[in-house]
């Protein structure tokens, strides 16, 4: 080996190829650096939207980054263009309407309530408590037993952006006020979750989708364990240190809290799943909360749709739960109230927003900072528009 050879190695000095790649790094990161008010505008307009903006609207956001220094009012100029809603917002929502989490379902009253939600700025922690839904204005009249109204829109490529229209849940459907529940109460999500099995599914799925959290990972086995149902056997298999392990830390907390649902039912004919409905019993409990009773004849026995909050001690309650709040009540709505008003809901909107504009999850202590900094601004108003919009901003450098 040559004195050179070995001094380039002994010093590490790069090769040829490795200089061309690092100059074109480099440039690369200069232009992203410099990039003047016009390409930011591109960028925020590309990660709402999905498609680059009208001459006109990329006027309008330049302005407001050059002459006025503020990319967060370009940003909500670019959450005007149409597809912000019928694909941003659509593929957003539409996976916590299905146990497979598929983006590819059809729009359903689920989906576009979510959708109007953003729309109209409706803060966003009312989400799994309000008496909102969203209907077309020019589709098929709304059924309870069917969704030919949001298929037909979506078949018709309306623009949900002026289509939706916000209405009470209760004058639509017929439940009363105090039985709906924002999105939990709407027919796509009783379709999916409140259908056959013990309403439990309802409830770990929202979990999921609004808490990000999955039971396993905050199953807490030091809480009581006195509402947990006959139908959950204390010795799986035979062996009861299967259930103080792994099932006791998820039940003990998620009985007290599900049997807020204890009033609701998906109901369809015989071998016609798609043909069901929302049923609500007020002063009745669902004989699927009473099922196996003799699996474990001491379990308990749900007489009604009182909840408790058993995470607010213990280890969970760094889920941020509102002190504000009770953590006790009766029903569905009230239960909605305690979940979408605890930090660990408005943190996991935020940071699926994140996922959704910057095509990617955070990945570094600069990521997680701004998702605080975010969720924090968050929770002043539930503006989850302005969410999707700082999101933007803080993206558009990649």
């Amino acid at each position: 080996m040559s004195l050179q050879d070995q001094l380039r190695n002994s010093l590490s000095i790069p090769t040829t190829p490795q200089l061309l790649l690092i100059a074109i790094l480099f440039t690369l990161f200069s232009l992203t650096a410099t990039a003047g008010p016009r390409e930011q505008a591109k960028r925020i307009h590309d990660r709402i939207a999905g498609v680059p903006p009208s001459a006109e609207t990329l006027a309008q956001m330049v302005s407001e980054i050059e002459d006025n220094s503020d990319p967060l009012a370009a940003a909500m100029i670019a959450t005007e263009h149409p597809d912000f809603y019928n694909v941003t917002l659509k593929n957003w929502a539409t996976p916590w309407t299905n146990e497979e989490m598929t983006p590819f379902a059809a729009l359903n009253d689920y989906s576009a309530t979510v959708i109007g939600m953003v729309r109209d700025e409706v803060p966003f922690n009312q989400l799994l408590s309000a008496d909102i839904l969203y209907v077309g204005t020019n589709a098929p009249a709304y059924s309870n037993s069917n969704n030919d109204h949001y298929e037909a829109m979506e078949n018709q490529s309306l623009n949900l952006k002026d289509e939706l229209q916000q209405v009470a849940q209760s004058n639509v459907t017929g439940l009363p006020s105090e039985g709906t529940a924002g999105v939990i109460t709407t027919r796509a999500a009783a379709r999916a979750f409140f259908v056959d099995g013990t309403n439990r599914a309802m409830f770990s799925f929202t979990l999921l989708n609004h808490l990000c959290k999955v039971l396993e990972e905050i199953k807490d086995p030091t809480r009581p364990a006195d509402r947990i149902r006959q139908d959950a056997s204390r010795s799986p298999g035979g062996d009861s240190r299967v259930w103080f392990n792994n099932c006791l830390g998820c039940h003990a907390g998620m009985a007290p809290l599900a049997q807020a649902y204890a009033h609701y039912n998906y109901e369809y004919p015989e071998d016609d799943m798609e043909a069901g409905q929302l049923v609500y019993t007020p002063g009745m409990v669902q004989p699927k909360y009473l099922i196996n009773s003799s699996v474990f004849k001491d379990g308990y026995i749900t007489t009604d749709a009182s909840w408790d909050n058993y995470w607010r001690e213990g280890p969970n309650s760094v889920l941020g739960w509102d002190s504000n709040l009770p953590g006790t009540g009766i029903g569905a709505k009230s239960m909605g109230e305690e979940l979408a008003n605890s930090h660990a809901f408005a943190e996991c909107q935020v940071t699926k927003a994140f996922q959704a504009v910057c095509l990617r999850a955070p990945v570094d202590s600069a990521d997680r900072s701004r998702i605080s900094e975010i969720t924090e601004s968050f929770k002043t108003d539930y503006n989850m528009k302005r969410v999707f919009a700082e999101t933007a901003v803080y993206c558009a450098g990649e």
